[in-house]
């Protein structure tokens, strides 16, 4: 009989496969080591948005529940937004209360993507962004700001 950890595996091990194969511009995700329960993810931003030409690291961590729980989803490269805080948490239904075990990885990432161009500024988690987001050049420019900044500490460290 298969153990809880080698099922989740399996489904996490055709997950990754089905991302190899597919098609979808802008989303990518590969387990960080020999570890199938942890992830790096990387979206690019929208085309037509504040976020265009931008492209940012997420940390998946996936638990012995999955898929019928939630994995811990974060960016790990500093993204302002509003529905995402400072240290990287995602304010997004799908990841808490919506979840549904039909979700995958890719859905995720989508989701986190569309996210970005389509705040839900009634609860943000970055007051600062949620100010400005009305202002899309002002925005920009603060957001241009701090990833490059951020850019800059991580090549720096």
């Amino acid at each position: 009989m298969q153990s809880v950890n080698e099922i989740i595996s399996y489904s996490l091990q055709k997950e990754l496969m089905v991302l190899m194969m597919s098609t979808e511009k802008g989303v990518s995700a590969f387990p960080e080591s020999e570890n199938l329960f942890k992830w790096i993810g990387t979206i690019t931003g929208p085309k037509d948005t504040v976020y265009a030409g931008l492209t940012y690291k997420l940390t998946l961590e996936f638990p012995h529940s999955y898929p019928y729980s939630a994995p811990i989803v974060r960016f790990a490269t500093p993204c302002f937004h509003p529905n995402v805080d400072s240290v990287g948490n995602i304010c997004l239904d799908i990841l808490k209360d919506k979840w549904s075990a039909l979700y995958d990885v890719r859905t995720i990432l989508l989701s986190i993507q569309s996210l970005l161009s389509e705040p839900n500024n009634d609860s943000p988690l970055n007051p600062l962004a949620a100010e400005l987001w009305s202002d899309q050049t002002k925005y920009k420019k603060h957001l241009t700001e701090e990833y490059h900044k951020a850019l800059k500490h991580n090549q720096d460290s």
